[in-house]
């Protein structure tokens, strides 16, 4: 079984790294709109606080977390934009506190989890490596939703490889969340790391193939850029109709973003 501690450890560097954009932003900075409609800065990183809170409920009192479950289901619309709102509207201070300290609970609550642990989840349950991958997918994505709002470039880490890998993981949750069969074979997947490595999934001879910049394929499964502004490439109709629905993401289909000049 792969040891957690790695992903861990990058989740708990990519937190850091968002933390050190927002620490110093004035009051107006957190009210500053991201790319996501109707939340802004703050939305954002309450957003990550409140999931968080919901993946540490998960790994250490699952009682609770199916309480939280049932909350979701009651308003299965609304309860993601819920829980931004109401952690938006705490005083700047407090949300970051809140945000710093229940990351750091999570982050400890995984590095003890016992070996082999399975924790419930808005989607499939999840080992204690893949809830620290969603963690970091998510922390990656929303941070460069308030990246975009800062007017600040992020630069690209080796820390991708846990999303891509979910990327890739999660191609037949993203046929399955739109009525659609998954195809049998797998993909053969080749993306140009950061650091110049290539990293590889799927059998060599596959038909269907995806090629691209890892960074261009994580965003394409974050959902944070429309496939036309991107070099990601498919071969094979089944690989050109996943690049069109993949999400690495738990829950419906997402409604992604529109080509950059959309609408201008």
């Amino acid at each position: 079984m792969a040891d957690p501690t790695p992903v861990i450890d990058d989740l708990c560097a990519e937190s850091d790294e968002l933390d050190s954009l927002v620490a110093e932003l004035s009051p107006e900075q957190w009210k500053l709109a991201t790319p996501a409609s109707g939340w802004t800065v703050a939305h954002q990183i309450a957003h990550l606080a409140w999931t968080d809170h919901a993946a540490l409920l998960a790994v250490t009192d699952q009682d609770a977390f199916s309480r939280e479950v049932e909350k979701a289901l009651a308003a299965p619309g609304d309860f993601v934009d819920n829980g931004a709102e109401e952690g938006a509207g705490k005083p700047p201070a407090r949300l970051l506190a809140y945000w710093r300290a229940g990351r750091e609970d999570l982050a400890d609550a995984l590095r003890t989890a016992p070996e082999g642990a399975r924790f419930p989840w808005y989607g499939p349950p999840m080992s204690t490596a893949s809830m620290a991958t969603a963690r970091l997918m998510e922390t990656w994505a929303h941070g460069l939703d308030v990246a975009d709002a800062l007017g600040v470039t992020r630069t690209p880490t080796d820390r991708l490889s846990h999303i891509a890998r979910l990327g890739v993981r999660t191609r037949d949750y993203s046929f399955g969340v739109h009525g659609l069969t998954p195809p049998f074979e797998e993909f053969r997947v080749e993306l140009a790391a950061p650091s110049g490595e290539l990293w590889v999934y799927g059998p060599e001879n596959a038909t269907d193939r995806v090629t691209g910049p890892a960074l261009d394929f994580c965003l394409l499964v974050t959902q944070r850029a429309h496939r036309v502004d991107l070099a990601v490439r498919a071969e094979g109709p089944d690989a050109d109709r996943w690049l069109d629905i993949a999400q690495a993401f738990a829950g419906p289909p997402g409604t992604g973003r529109p080509p950059k000049g959309a609408g201008a």
